[in-house]
């Protein structure tokens, strides 16, 4: 897991937001989102259609990224999945 980015959804609970590589020869978007609540390590919510050439650029963009988008983009992993967020 690379350097994670705290925030928190609608209901007050927090999260964390880090990149995430995929493994193989292919560098080209290795790197991809993936959102996890602070409190159950394991859970996770990947974004695999949000992703980056280098973990420096996912750092950068994850940790710049506004909270109403980081929540947003948990709603839509969440909904994705087809379940409550915790």
């Amino acid at each position: 897991m690379s350097e994670a980015r705290r925030f928190t959804d609608d209901e007050g609970v927090l999260w964390r937001a880090f990149a995430e590589a995929v493994p193989g020869g292919d560098y080209k978007g290795r790197y991809h989102l993936v959102l996890e609540p602070d409190s159950k390590e394991g859970e996770s919510f990947p974004l695999p259609e949000i992703r980056w050439n280098s973990l420096d650029t996912a750092q950068r963009t994850i940790r710049t990224m506004s909270e109403v988008e980081m929540r947003r983009r948990l709603r839509s992993a969440v909904r994705r999945r087809g379940m409550s967020p915790v």
